[in-house]
């Protein structure tokens, strides 16, 4: 289990400093739109988008991960898209140990997102992958109440 622990906060390393580096490309601001127009729909319910975003690369076979420290008491939507070429994806959220948690999914083809309401305070997982299409560029956003 500590392996696995291991491997996720590499992974999630990885995932978080490599995106900041690189200028955005035209696919990478497409998923961030395509992102950021399903995110609206959990802003007319009273959540706040968080600024910046998660942005890189992915295909199918190969999930992404990023840790992020959430607080128990507040209620987050975690919200991925890809490009034209990505036909589904998924965002799945897991403890610091890598165990799944229960969380609401919304599932759109190339857009999906994941609602959470952490019972403690502290590092999270998300998975990110593609399940069907072509490697593509994504986007994550999230927002909070």
């Amino acid at each position: 289990m500590k392996r696995l622990l291991i491997a996720f906060a590499f992974l999630a390393t990885t995932v978080i400093a490599a995106p900041e580096a690189e200028k955005d490309s035209d696919e990478k601001v497409s998923a961030r739109r395509a992102a950021l127009e399903l995110a609206g729909a959990w802003t007319n319910d009273g959540f706040k988008l968080r600024d910046g975003h998660f942005s890189g690369s992915f295909k199918v076979g190969e999930p992404k991960f990023i840790r992020v420290n959430l607080y128990a008491g507040n209620q987050y939507w975690f919200t991925i898209a890809g490009t034209d070429k990505v036909k589904k994806v998924a965002v799945q959220v897991f403890d610091e140990g890598g165990k799944p948690v229960e969380f609401e999914s919304h599932l759109d083809g190339a857009r999906a997102a994941a609602g959470f309401a952490p019972k403690a305070s502290g590092p999270y997982l998300l998975k990110l992958e593609e399940l069907e299409g072509e490697p593509s560029a994504f986007a994550l956003v999230y927002s909070y109440r």
